[in-house]
């Protein structure tokens, strides 16, 4: 298999770091990015040593046009422009659409759509260029079954599916895909941020919530993030050539929609 480069936004923790992780192991040249050099430079030594993989770190605020720029020419400049592009950052903050003010929306705006579409503006002609080329959303299932108090996340990543299915036809025929991962209660930070917000906003305890929130899953647990990172591998491999412009449930079942 030919190496490639993969940039995997997020990486430093989560599901990023999973996916970071699935994708040294596959073989390929992995940079992660995101905002805190300390955190970015401990997670690339732990997947260097975990994985025995060619692992790097740039920092970067991928939530500013202007930032995710020099992140996409630094990466070019010392490993050559993505060949995959992995767009994943942490969840905005848990909220009802009402109770969100327009600095929230402005804020989870960059970080969710525009600069995700910033560096997939910049990446995806080069990779096109070179006839090979991935990019996967990282979503989540209150796209397609919304969950009233993660209403920046459902909105705004519903327009990021809507962009990814959009981009997906750009450039298909010069071997460019582009889809959306979609996954549902995965065991990361994230997942007890929203079980606290919502054990503060009802009076219940996190246990309580936490029992429920797993019961709901058919497979009867929450995820783990190396399940999802292994769907992103997939989908960012030449195997998967033929699948482009659609959105990979990862949810052990819960999402009830056909």
């Amino acid at each position: 298999m030919a190496t490639r480069t993969a940039l995997v936004g997020g990486g430093a923790t989560g599901i990023g770091f999973a996916t970071a992780g699935q994708l040294a192991l596959a073989g390929h040249r992995v940079v992660i990015t995101g905002r805190r050099a300390d955190a970015l430079d401990a997670a690339a030594a732990e997947l260097r040593a975990g994985t025995g993989g060619d692992v790097h770190w740039l920092a970067g605020d991928l939530a500013d046009p202007v930032a995710t720029a020099a992140v996409a020419a630094e990466v070019t400049g010392r490993y050559g422009s993505p060949d995959i592009l992995v767009l994943n950052a942490g969840g905005p903050p848990p909220g009802r659409i009402l109770q969100i003010d327009d600095e929230q929306w402005q804020s989870a705006f960059g970080l969710l759509l525009l600069g995700p579409l910033t560096l997939a503006r910049l990446t995806l002609p080069r990779m096109a260029a070179r006839g090979f080329g991935r990019v996967v959303f990282l979503t989540s299932t209150a796209v397609r079954q919304p969950q009233p108090d993660l209403a920046l996340s459902v909105v705004l990543r519903s327009a990021v599916t809507a962009a990814a299915k959009l981009l997906a036809r750009e450039y298909a025929a010069e071997g460019v895909t582009v889809n959306c991962v979609a996954p549902g209660p995965t065991a990361t930070r994230r997942r007890e941020q929203i079980l606290t917000a919502r054990a503060t906003a009802t009076g219940r305890t996190h246990a309580d919530l936490d029992a429920e929130d797993a019961a709901s899953v058919p497979a009867g647990r929450a995820g783990r993030p190396a399940e999802i990172g292994a769907a992103v591998t997939f989908l960012a491999s030449a195997e998967a050539s033929y699948v482009n412009g659609t959105v990979l449930t990862v949810d052990g079942g819960r999402t009830e929609t056909i």
